[in-house]
């Protein structure tokens, strides 16, 4: 049912935790299945994304997600990695599930919310 890199991913996900003080937070959530994803970032001047980690509560599809988003994004400018889809999520992981392609979803969800979070504070701090 699941590729060896979904399962791998579950198992040991990759930059799981939080950053103390991040430049941006997003969080997404399916409500019927309860998955809930929360993704920190720090960016740099160049608009790169640094260091990135996250929390998810859900299935294994989810923190599978999760995991491989985190390595596809670092070292990215913030407008490379808005130009990720959820299909090329799931198929860095060999693939999904159709039933657990919101997985994908939500991940790319979660991370539009922490560059939008990130835009919000960068603008505050400019006085704008």
């Amino acid at each position: 049912m699941y590729s060896d890199k979904v399962m791998d991913h579950f198992r040991n996900p990759r930059n799981v935790g939080e950053i103390t003080e991040p430049d941006g937070v997003g969080m997404a959530g399916n409500p019927v299945c309860g998955d809930m994803m929360e993704l920190f970032i720090n960016v740099d001047e160049e608009e790169r994304i640094e260091e990135i980690k996250f929390r998810t509560f859900g299935c294994g599809a989810a923190i599978a997600v999760s995991s491989i988003l985190t390595e596809m994004v670092v070292g990215l400018k913030i407008e490379e990695a808005l130009k990720i889809d959820n299909k090329q999520i799931a198929d860095e992981l060999g693939g999904l599930p159709p039933v657990k392609m919101h997985c994908s979803m939500l991940g790319r969800e979660a991370l539009e919310k922490a560059v939008e979070d990130y835009r919000k504070k960068k603008m505050a701090t400019a006085g704008v």
